[in-house]
């Protein structure tokens, strides 16, 4: 039987074009384009990378989303995937990282047995790094975030991670199926090919919603369901312009901070 692996990914508004509605407090999303989530791709490309090493390796990718998260799905099958599958329905909307967990913890049980799950660790539009830790709560899977390096045995039973800390890191050795949450520098995600494009865009991607799902609509999922309500959004007032502090010696340098400081009655 194929080894099975599963990555959760999401579409998410770049970032860079970013803007807050200055009355209702709110993202903009109108006009914003919509990109795979930074580390969502680092997962898929270590996903990639098993799947190059092991042939009989399945890769199947899965997001909760619009209907317009097929633009994402199609670029996670040209970049290599297998399979891909969208959770969508009105139904589904709002959910909170807890609603949102659910859904795609049901999502993959529809999908069947799985040996290794993988997500990035946090999405940039929310920042919260909870949907992937709850996932493996749900599913009642072993777990490690914030991974770094990785390394998997020949008979894909053992993992060993590296896993990045504030001050340091941790290896760690668990036995699949698990849950991992990839970092940035765990790897270059790929480039989509020409011809990856091209059958992925050819390809029918299957939509469930939440009857398909099994999710209670009230208790489950939704903005009803969902515990967590966002008051606002705003952006951070801009910070005022630094000073460069110049002087021959530490000592020079650290004598006209603490006058500066004591000028401005900080001190």
């Amino acid at each position: 039987m194929a080894f099975q692996i599963i990555v959760c990914a999401k579409q998410v508004p770049d970032t860079n074009e970013i803007r807050i509605d200055p009355v209702k407090k709110t993202l903009i999303r109108e006009g914003v384009p919509s990109i795979l989530n930074h580390d969502d791709a680092n997962a898929l490309e270590e996903a990639l990378k098993i799947r190059d090493k092991y042939p009989d390796t399945k890769v199947t990718v899965v997001t909760m989303g619009p209907p317009q998260a097929k633009d994402m799905l199609i670029e996670c099958l040209a970049m290599g995937a297998d399979e891909a599958v969208l959770a969508s329905d009105r139904a589904l909307g709002g959910s909170d990282t807890w609603a949102t967990s659910n859904a795609l913890a049901a999502a993959i049980e529809k999908i069947g047995a799985f040996d290794l799950i993988f997500a990035g660790r946090q999405a940039i539009d929310g920042d919260t790094a909870q949907v992937g830790p709850q996932i493996a709560e749900k599913l009642g899977l072993p777990q490690v975030t914030y991974v770094t390096d990785f390394e998997i045995s020949d008979d894909r039973k053992e993992i060993t991670v590296k896993r990045a800390l504030e001050d340091g890191y941790e290896l760690i050795k668990l036995r699949t199926p698990c849950m991992l949450t990839a970092i940035k520098e765990l790897n270059t995600p790929r480039y989509m090919s020409v011809g990856g494009i091209v059958d992925a865009a050819a390809r029918d991607i299957p939509v469930w919603g939440a009857a398909e799902l099994g999710v209670d609509t009230e208790k489950e999922v939704g903005l009803d369901a969902s515990p967590t309500k966002v008051f606002r959004s705003f952006t951070p007032a801009p910070k005022g312009k630094g000073e460069m502090l110049e002087g021959d010696t530490e000592k020079e340098q650290a004598d006209k901070l603490l006058i500066g400081l004591k000028t401005k009655h900080v001190i």
